[in-house]
């Protein structure tokens, strides 16, 4: 849809945005004040900074504008990136490696919210025709390179995004009352030791848990679980826990009052950074909407992907190929059949195949 359409139509669609959303305080970015001392950190990002593939983007502003269809109805598809990042002194921007990439594709017409994380260790083009892990573009070039990694490497286009910290994702679970997660025993011992790190940095208590099973966990527990990346699965195993709690967020949301929204986004709100500028929001605060999760999966996608040591880089992800993967997503996000890369794209697939050529395991 057209950005100009959507930002003029914004409360509504942060309305349908705000069953997904509330769980990294998004709600509370566009009902604040952004130069508030108190308010998210507002980044006017310029777009002539973010790169996206020459044929996507022509076949983008060739399209019909799509609109308003009747009264508070309204249309399209709308991508965001979430970033999480571990910054330890509070920034947000550039400098801090993604944690967390996560690309939140809505649906209007269907009332449907696709989740894809992309592994933080994938070998791509960073944005600027260099290729390492994934989640060094953040660290370079901050929320504009990472944005422009994503479209280079995707064949999307996407301008908007907001980064949280784990701080806020931890005052958020907390301001929730907890979440409800399914705990194994192998998971037990690896979550308690990120508790205990996290207790000891932030200063807090923790409360170590005793047995596997569903259960509630508390802000720390919860952010711990998303930080998991051993006991089988690795990173991939990771980001699908992370993927679990934000939806497991967006469950306790739909169920909220607006006071507790509003303690959520409280708590979130000084943990983030954000391209979105939305004002008036407070009317819709109390509707949350009835989209459902139907797609959450990880780019690169099982078995269409590898591991490898690449060089100087150390141990990857790697997609086989990057063209292929490239197809699958936009068969998710957009039912698209036989889509067709960009040529650009095709192009940073070859390098990605010729760099990692008798590096990958099998």
């Amino acid at each position: 849809m057209d950005k100009k359409k959507w930002i003029k139509h914004i409360p509504l669609l942060i309305l349908e945005l705000v069953v997904l959303v509330t769980a990294i305080g998004i709600l509370y970015v566009t009902l604040k004040a952004t130069d508030s001392k108190t308010g998210a950190e507002k980044v006017n990002l310029k777009e002539e900074n973010i790169a996206v593939n020459p044929q996507v983007k022509e076949k983008v502003e060739k399209k019909p504008q799509e609109g308003v269809q009747e009264e508070n109805k309204y249309t399209g598809i709308f991508n965001i990136l979430f970033f999480g990042v571990d910054a330890r002194d509070g920034s947000l921007g550039r400098g801090n490696r993604s944690d967390t990439i996560m690309l939140c594709s809505i649906d209007m017409d269907k009332h449907e919210v696709r989740l894809v994380s992309i592994f933080r260790d994938t070998y791509l083009n960073l944005g600027n025709d260099t290729y390492n892990k994934c989640n060094t573009a953040y660290a370079q070039g901050g929320p504009e390179q990472a944005i422009s990694m994503i479209n280079m490497n995707t064949d999307m286009y996407v301008t908007e995004y907001i980064t949280v910290g784990f701080k806020g994702l931890k005052e958020a679970i907390d301001a929730l009352g907890g979440i409800e997660m399914e705990i194994t025993e192998t998971e037990i011992s690896h979550l308690n030791n990120y508790q205990s790190t996290m207790a000891a940095e932030m200063e807090v208590d923790y409360t170590p848990l005793t047995k596997a099973g569903k259960q509630t966990l508390n802000g720390l527990q919860a952010t711990a679980y998303c930080r998991i990346r051993y006991g089988g699965g690795d990173d991939f195993r990771r980001a699908q826990r992370q993927r679990d709690v934000l939806i497991a967020m967006m469950e306790k949301a739909k169920t909220a009052s607006i006071g507790s929204l509003t303690e959520v986004m409280n708590a979130v709100l000084p943990n983030v950074q954000t391209s979105l500028d939305v004002q008036d929001i407070i009317p819709v605060l109390g509707m949350i909407g009835d989209y459902k999760v139907t797609v959450s999966d990880g780019f690169p996608f099982e078995g269409m992907r590898n591991g490898g040591t690449i060089g100087t880089k150390g141990d990857c992800v790697v997609p086989i190929t990057l063209e292929e993967n490239v197809i699958k997503l936009h068969e998710l996000l957009y039912e698209e059949e036989d889509y067709e890369p960009s040529k650009e794209l095709k192009e940073f697939s070859k390098v990605v195949e010729a760099d990692t050529e008798g590096r990958l395991r099998y």
